[in-house]
């Protein structure tokens, strides 16, 4: 045989080989992308073998609709011809691609390094790599890594008086217009250039991120809705923020929000992965990135799973191991990877994804580059209180405003325009420390005192002796929260030994409610809070919303615009929970039962206001990790 036909023989079997395998079909309501490490793309150049051999595997298991290849990461770079080979390999494979680009230095020692933009040489490989880019991709994101953290005598000297936040937001869009964009569109004048922000935002402009300029500076943005497992991880993330940083973002950039991003990193258990794939769904995100190719290859252990692994959550292990693998030991039985989980998992939330409508909460005003009270949102979302939050003050009857809110130079006077008006305003503790002495007692005279109470007991309710008690906790610490008697109501309330502790205070103000929510002094004793403070806590604060939420912690309601909502369990147990609504029977999205309600009572401190229409209770059961999804029959 000549070389040409050896050649060509090796050539149709390595063509049989890559595509004689069944290609999973694509999702319904969401695409898929996979993002590739600059040292996955060099190994993929330089062994072609690996190459196929690692596709097979992750593609045979999961549609994947594009792949981000990065050029540059920490030091460690691409050259032209090897991304031009991988990224060859993947179009020949139908899967789109895009560049991609993480902006550290070399080091770090386990801390991030980032560029020094205060440096000729850093900001010449800036230049440099965003061309290279550009020339290959008509796309290409920027990792999250695309900050500034760097002290250097050099920084020191070009920050001057300006504030390190202030000099870090300036030297970025600098960077961002001057570094990433002209060389990029001098490259390739179709590129297009997406920022991908990360998940710690109340720290934003610490590190130079520009939620303010940076979303108009670049055509597209996406989301790090990457959560982990809090106990072990040094951000402390709570689950619930893979949901809302995206809505967060969304309101920020409407329509231009690409998509979220979640990895594997510390996840602890495989469930823990999956709700963060289901979160970024569920927030109606139109793509979602899986950080990193590799991963997907790895082993899927059940780990850490044994408190709940026999019991048939949204996660079912053993049914995706069926579905995929074949059972252990059985003949033609293969080692389940990440990949099978991600397919599984998102085939999961596809089924009902399409049905959900526009996402509604409290709606929450929290200002660009702002910070106080951090995450708090994310507690009261953990607490099933279904959060929506904006950039800008929201179109909504009730407002809830975090202490991050004093950023807004004009605060207290669009608090008292929205009050006046006949809207309801829920201020939070740390708000009112910040603002009692800018003029907020013009509207109250509730001011935060320097005292700490630890009530063990709580009641609902005001009056003489009227009130629901509402169970026993630990000591837990609130601000002591000052107010007059007969102007102001604690309309929930803790008890100290004989003291009254306001957790929730009622005034009025205009044609409106003005509302102060005493946080704990650690924001995690939300979860400590007894089931029935949390569902006075839910029934006053989300009047509006057409669905509520009874039961314990760790827990989350999303509401939808079209009578569809969502329960989640983040617990590792079964819990069962009350879900109240205004409908007299619901249909559950995946198998179409039918629950009908029993009518609520509502008597005492929760007595409905005159034509308030009937509302109706379902109690339902959670698995652990798991969640459960309805529509509204009228």
């Amino acid at each position: 045989m000549s070389k040409f036909r050896q050649s060509l023989a090796a050539a149709l079997m390595l063509l049989c080989a890559a595509t004689a395998w069944a290609v999973p079909a694509p999702y319904r309501n969401f695409k898929v992308t996979v993002y590739i490490p600059v040292r996955v793309v060099k190994r993929m150049a330089r062994d072609p073998a690996w190459m196929h051999s690692s596709w097979r595997t992750i593609a045979s298991r999961l549609h994947v609709d594009q792949v981000f290849i990065e050029s540059y990461r920490a030091g460690d770079s691409a050259t032209g011809a090897e991304l031009a080979r991988v990224k060859h390999f993947f179009l020949a494979h139908h899967v789109a691609v895009a560049g991609g680009m993480a902006m550290l230095g070399p080091g770090g020692n386990g801390q991030f390094n980032t560029l020094d933009y205060a440096l000729a040489k850093d900001r010449a490989l800036t230049r440099r790599m965003a061309a290279l880019t550009a020339r290959h991709f008509n796309e290409f994101v920027l990792d999250d890594l695309y900050f500034f953290n760097t002290k250097s005598p050099a920084d020191i000297a070009a920050k001057g008086t300006l504030t390190w936040s202030q000099y870090r937001l300036k030297t970025m869009d600098e960077v961002s217009r001057d570094l990433i964009l002209k060389p990029a569109e001098a490259a390739n004048p179709k590129v297009r250039v997406i920022i991908k922000f990360p998940n710690f935002y109340p720290s934003f402009q610490g590190m130079g991120f520009d939620l303010v300029n940076e979303p108009k500076i670049f055509p597209e943005i996406w989301t790090g809705d990457e959560t982990r497992y809090a106990p072990s991880t040094d951000q402390q993330l709570l689950p619930y923020e893979s949901y809302e940083i995206f809505r967060y973002f969304e309101n920020i950039a409407p329509g231009r929000n690409g998509g979220g991003w979640v990895d594997p990193i510390a996840m602890h258990d495989l469930d823990r992965y999956a709700e963060q794939l289901w979160d970024t769904i569920l927030a109606k995100a139109p793509a979602i990135n899986l950080f990193e190719y590799t991963n997907l290859l790895s082993t899927a252990n059940p780990k850490n799973r044994s408190a709940w692994q026999y019991l048939p959550t949204t996660f079912n292990y053993w049914q995706m191991l069926r579905r995929c693998c074949g059972m252990p030991g059985r003949p033609g039985a293969k080692r389940p990877r990440l990949a099978d989980v991600v397919a599984y998992s998102l085939r999961k939330v596809d089924r009902i994804a399409g049905a959900l409508g526009p996402p509604v909460g409290l709606a929450t005003y929290r200002p660009l580059d702002s910070s106080g009270e951090d995450f708090l949102p994310e507690m009261l979302g953990m607490v099933g209180i279904p959060i929506e939050m904006f950039p800008q003050w929201p179109h909504a009857k009730t407002v809830l405003l975090t202490e991050a809110a004093r950023h807004d130079p004009h605060i207290v006077a669009k608090i008292e325009a929205h009050l006046r008006a006949g809207g309801h305003v829920i201020i939070t503790s740390g708000l009112l420390r910040a603002l009692q002495h800018r003029g907020f007692n013009q509207i109250t005279d509730m001011h935060v005192t320097h005292l700490i109470a630890a009530p063990t007991r709580y009641v609902a309710g005001f009056g003489f002796g009227a009130g629901v008690r509402l169970g026993k906790s630990r000591p837990i610490l609130f601000p002591l929260i000052h107010f007059y008697t007969n102007e102001d109501w604690a309309v929930v309330r803790g008890l100290d030994d004989q003291g009254g502790v306001p957790l929730l205070l009622m005034d009025h103000y205009g044609k409106g409610e003005l509302y102060v929510l005493d946080v704990p002094e650690e924001q995690n004793d939300f979860y400590s809070l007894p089931p029935r403070v949390l569902d006075a806590l839910r029934r006053f604060l989300t009047p509006g919303l057409p669905v509520r939420l009874e039961g314990p912690a760790d827990v989350s309601l999303f509401e939808y615009g079209n009578g569809t909502f969502v329960v989640q369990s983040f617990r590792n147990h079964p819990v069962a929970v009350r879900v109240i609504g205004r409908f007299a029977r619901i249909q559950r999205l995946t198998n179409g039962v039918v629950l009908g309600g029993e009518p609520v009572r509502r008597g005492g401190p929760f007595a409905a206001r005159p034509g308030t229409p009937a509302r109706f209770g379902y109690e339902l059961r959670i698995e652990p990790h798991s969640f459960i999804a309805f529509r509204e029959l009228h």
